[in-house]
């Protein structure tokens, strides 16, 4: 990693985020609450990211507009098609992490 140039490095920065993305499209079966639960971050997290990360390097991108990248179509769309009510469990397990989303 040391021998790699920054453009190096942010190219494969890029393209494993680009991968991730293409993952979680793959997997729409995995719901945010899961990935909250388990791992800390869900879609909305990446598209908050996105956002921060636009507004650090000067750029005017929205929050809707970093969802839609996240998500692949707009947020809303992507909630009725395949956003599944949460378990008792799950939103007992969102407690006990204490994940304020």
């Amino acid at each position: 990693m040391n021998d790699l140039t920054d453009a190096q490095r942010q190219a494969l920065e890029a393209a494993a985020f680009r991968r991730l993305l293409q993952h979680l499209d793959e997997r729409k079966d995995v719901q945010n609450i899961d990935l909250m639960n388990l791992a800390g971050f869900c879609r909305n997290c990446l598209s908050k990211w996105l956002d921060a990360a636009a507004s650090d390097q000067g750029l005017n991108l929205d929050y809707e507009s970093c969802r839609e990248w996240v998500y692949g179509m707009p947020y809303e769309n992507w909630k009725a098609q395949y956003q599944k009510p949460a378990t008792e469990a799950q939103l007992e397990a969102m407690k006990q992490h204490g994940h304020q989303h």
